[in-house]
């Protein structure tokens, strides 16, 4: 049972008769000496938080850096994600972009912004994700430092470091024509779990207690109909009754979204392996397997049979997905599985399997093929053109 289970609920603004601490009540001080003690020590860092500056070790004078924000609207909503939660994804979503590299993950640094009413307890839940996910999936990885500051939107930035143990990178730009391409980790899962939260989990005018996309009767979530996998959302309010509703009805799939696992380990072991490109899958199967083509010079057939093998799959997990599941595989986005290529006749690690294989390209050659066909529907994460402006 994976730690990210824990803490079920956000917490809550009090009542007027039961005061709780906030980050203005206490302050930054105050604030920073309950968060620390929470957040996981980094076996790479020769010194930790406390200074104006971490040290952290490059055992072979290089390291891996990345980074990603979460704002809260456009990459998460407090009505659905709890504390735990963000601290979870905030942590995987980076750790994986190291693992995608061939390198090992070793230190965090964490900024929050926040608005000045944020319970401290939230953010002690943000410590708790942070640490759990890297105990669970990256042990010896911490957080180094970071800063807090106030916003009057919840946000998040995470930077990341990885130990290259003495290999070169995996790059997006190194696939060969008769490459085979495999992927190791889980497709279609978050993406699936997105699109019941906005079906299923929001407030309209229209919604009643049997109307469709609602709870019926019984409490249990009515079958989807809202907008597909790769299609625009509307405008509607999150509902943290529904979201907790349909994340007891559809587990898998909800947590694959709000606090996803990556196979961070098979990313140095790709590497170990002769993986010739790599990248983590977070903005949909088929945007991402573009960008390989792209940065190689190259083309990605996609096997029909392997594609619907992923989404037999991932039906199995949750029927609630049925003739959309295909779709989800290929542009859900989020899973933070990792995708490479291959060297033909290459022993594969044990986590990946073979989904496709490297082409060469021709003018006017889609980048990516799916059973020798362009994939013609629009899919994958953009935060500039997928944002309704929502928040909750």
């Amino acid at each position: 049972m994976s730690t990210h289970g824990a803490d079920p609920q956000l917490p809550v603004a009090p009542r007027a008769s039961a005061p709780v601490d906030t980050v203005v009540s206490i302050g930054e001080v105050e604030t920073l000496k309950r968060i620390f003690p929470r957040l996981p020590a980094a076996t790479s860092a020769l010194l930790g938080p406390g200074d104006d500056a971490a040290v952290v070790a490059a055992p072979d004078g290089r390291f891996v850096v990345t980074t990603d924000m979460m704002i809260h609207g456009p990459d998460f909503r407090l009505a659905w994600s709890t504390a735990h939660d963000l601290g979870w994804k905030a942590a995987v979503s980076n750790l994986a972009d190291v693992a995608a590299m061939g390198a090992t993950p070793s230190a965090l640094v964490v900024a929050i912004a926040a608005p000045l009413h944020t319970p401290v307890a939230l953010l002690e839940g943000i410590a708790d994700g942070l640490r759990d996910a890297c105990a669970e999936l990256s042990p010896g990885t911490g957080v180094v430092g970071g800063d807090l500051s106030v916003s009057k939107t919840l946000t998040l930035a995470v930077t990341a470091f990885g130990d290259l143990d003495g290999r070169g990178p995996v790059t997006r730009a190194g696939a060969q024509p008769g490459d085979v391409v495999a992927v190791a980790g889980d497709l279609g899962r978050a993406g699936a779990g997105i699109w019941l939260l906005f079906d299923q989990a929001t407030r309209t005018t229209t919604r009643t207690s049997s109307g469709s996309g609602g709870p019926g009767a019984t409490g249990e979530p009515s079958p989807p109909s809202g907008p597909g996998p790769c299609e625009p959302r509307s405008e509607r309010e999150p509902d943290d009754v529904l979201g907790r509703t349909v994340r007891a009805a559809h587990r898998s799939l909800v947590d694959a979204q709000l606090a996803p696992t990556s196979p961070l380990a098979a990313g140095p072991q790709a590497a170990l392996a002769g993986a010739t490109a790599m990248l983590d899958v977070s903005d949909g199967l088929v945007l991402d397997a573009g960008r390989i083509a792209t940065a190689s010079g190259c083309s990605l057939e996609l096997f029909h049979e392997a594609i619907e093998a992923e989404a037999d799959a991932l039906r199995e997990v949750d029927v609630v997905v049925g003739a959309r599941a295909r779709d989800f595989v290929l542009c859900g986005g989020e899973d933070h599985a990792l995708l490479a290529t291959f060297p033909a006749g290459q022993e594969l690690p044990p986590e990946f399997r073979v989904i496709g294989e490297v082409r060469g390209r021709a003018p006017g050659h889609p980048l990516v093929t799916v059973g020798g066909e362009a994939y013609v529907r629009p899919g994958g994460w953009d935060p500039f053109a997928d944002w309704n402006g929502g928040v909750g």
